[in-house]
Formats: C-alpha cells, sequence, structure tokens
C-alpha cells in the first residue's frame, strides 16, 4: 500500500485529536472521547496499511481492528481487558 495512504489516516487522526482539545477546552467531554475514539480507529487504520500493506477492514470496532494487527500479541492481556470493557 502506499505511504501516502497512511500519512493520510495519521493526519485525519491528528485532525481528530486536535478537535478533542478544542472540545475539552469548552468542556464538552463526550465529544472529547468520541474523537479521541475517532483518532484511535484511524492510527489503527494507518498501522494496518503500514504493516499489513492492505485497505483496512471497514468497521469502527477497535478490537476488531487490533485483532487483525501483528501487534496484538505484544498489548497484553490487561490491556485487550480494558478495550473489551
Amino acid at each position: 500500500m502506499s505511504k501516502k495512504i497512511e500519512q493520510n489516516w495519521f493526519s485525519l487522526a491528528e485532525y481528530d485529536l486536535a478537535t478533542a482539545k478544542a472540545m475539552l477546552q469548552t468542556k464538552r467531554y463526550l465529544h472529547v472521547a468520541f474523537m479521541c475514539q475517532q483518532a484511535i480507529e484511524k492510527i489503527l487504520k494507518a498501522c494496518y496499511v503500514k504493516y499489513l500493506a492492505s485497505t483496512p477492514t471497514y468497521t469502527h470496532n477497535l478490537l476488531r481492528l487490533i485483532k487483525e494487527l501483528t501487534f496484538k500479541s505484544e498489548m497484553g492481556d490487561e490491556m485487550m481487558g480494558r478495550l473489551k470493557s
């Protein structure tokens, strides 16, 4: 896959994090959480492109994306358990 596609996912994640920061300043906490989830999703999709050289699965399920990535085993049971909650 293209380095350009990977960078696009990272750029979108950075935009979402900037939006989360703006929402935090206005105390719109629900939106902060949502934008952080969106940023994590896009970072995972960038990793998907980088490490699997493939188009990411069309999903918003972070656990599914993590399970499809090769570094899942490095996350440990505690972190995976927190994501399932």
